[in-house]
């Protein structure tokens, strides 16, 4: 028998497997989607991917300013659904966890004409809005929109500073897959798997662009290390699922092992010491200035740390200086009662006041409450953030020079008591 004929005779029982089999593979297919709708695969979850949308309810977030989601947002067939009933100044969700260096993955579908966006290191506090202090990935109707719009306001821009560049939509009504990274200020938009935009936070050419934008009337706007993510309502239907996040943030190595004083020397007579996890310099008998500074010299470096004010409070975190018994040479970043510049530059024994805080955002020390206190030293320029608002950003011929420890102080006069925890640094 020839291999033709072998061939027509089994044509028939070939059709009839796949036939067969076909709806096998759609089944598997239809349980493979639902199975990944709003959930991890195991790869994801040792990636250290996290779900901000179980599909059922609306755990982990709430309204901004608020202590729950506000009606104007449902559940609905594994949706996250903004309804329309936002507007300008009011509906928008954040998420109840903040963000510093994460990415961000999310799929989304907008009725026709509609208009929102995706938002981070959003601030509350005395802001009106999430898009007062986060910066925006525009999602829109680009061609069903009611007006003209500019290319800085279509799908996937940084909203009203840089435009998206190759831009694939998927038809309105259709769900298109956006991501958001951020690192060390470094920020990426993608769409659809396409990188659309890309900039870099707190550079001077990020101030000038803010600057000569609509944001230059929104002082907080884009100067925030670590906020919420927020979701827009602007008055138009938007679905949302799958919305997942793993954070990037690299604390580097600790500097207080929570145990001891490894790695650290005592100057002058003041106390230092351990207690349940917690590192303490308090007064003692002689009332003047003492210095708990690092073994080792530092330079290029991001600080973090946290402390609490138990009593006087009149304290500080030094860097790039050198010290002589208690005479210490350097600069340091304030840490004292409300009223007194914390997060302002001090330098010592030289020019004195570098950088001292607005009067507006001394309420941003919670006395008596653990703070949380980033340092950023990179070449000639220092930056602060307190509870995550940015309270200076320096930059100096001398500093940029200089290199040095670490030291935390006590200041004299007696009555000094202050806690830290969580010491890491990062160095460049």
């Amino acid at each position: 028998m020839n291999k033709f004929l072998i061939l027509i005779l089994c044509l028939p029982l070939l059709i009839s497997c796949n036939r067969n089999s076909e709806p096998d593979k759609k089944k598997f297919r239809a349980k493979q989607r639902i199975s990944v709708l709003n959930s991890l695969t195991d790869q994801e979850k040792a990636e250290g991917w996290e779900l901000l949308f179980d599909g059922k309810t609306t755990g982990g977030w709430r309204g901004f300013k608020q202590e729950k989601v506000n009606e104007g947002w449902q559940v609905i067939d594994g949706n996250l659904i903004a309804l329309g009933k936002g507007g300008d100044l009011g509906g928008d969700i954040i998420t109840i966890d903040r963000f510093e260096d994460f990415e961000l993955y999310l799929e989304w579908a907008i009725s026709e004409g509609g208009n929102s966006g995706i938002f981070f290191h959003v601030l509350e506090g005395d802001y009106p809005t999430v898009y007062a202090t986060g910066p925006e990935y525009q999602l829109i109707d680009d061609v069903g929109f009611s007006q003209k719009l500019e290319e800085w306001q279509k799908t996937g821009a940084n909203y009203a500073i840089h435009n998206a560049i190759g831009i694939k939509l998927k038809p309105v009504g259709e769900f298109n897959t956006s991501g958001i990274k951020v690192k060390d200020g470094f920020v990426e938009h993608w769409l659809n798997g396409e990188k659309i935009v890309e900039y870099e936070l707190w550079t001077n050419d990020w101030n000038e662009l803010v600057k000569n934008s609509k944001w230059n009337d929104y002082p907080g706007y884009g100067l925030a290390r670590k906020g919420h993510i927020g979701l827009q309502d602007h008055g138009s239907v938007v679905k949302f699922r799958n919305i997942k996040v793993r954070d990037l943030t690299d604390y580097g190595k600790p500097l207080f092992n929570g145990v001891n004083l490894d790695g650290w020397k005592i100057h002058g007579t003041e106390k230092w010491y351990v207690e349940n996890g917690d590192l303490i310099c308090e007064s003692g008998p002689d009332k003047k200035y003492g210095y708990l500074a690092t073994t080792n010299s530092y330079k290029d470096f991001i600080l973090r740390l946290e402390f609490k004010q138990e009593a006087d409070g009149n304290s500080g975190v030094f860097f790039r200086s050198s010290l002589n018994g208690i005479k210490i040479s350097g600069w340091q970043v304030e840490v004292a009662p409300r009223g007194n510049d914390t997060g302002g530059i001090y330098e010592s024994y030289g020019r004195g006041w570098l950088a001292q805080i607005p009067e507006e955002k001394e309420n941003i020390l919670k006395e008596g409450e653990w703070n949380d206190l980033v340092i950023l030293i990179k070449g000639d320029r220092v930056m602060t953030w307190l509870n995550n608002e940015l309270m200076t950003d320096l930059s100096d011929a001398k500093i940029g020079e200089a290199e040095g420890v670490v030291a935390l102080q006590i200041h004299d006069g007696g009555g000094i008591k202050v806690r830290w925890r969580n010491i890491f640094i990062r160095e460049f």
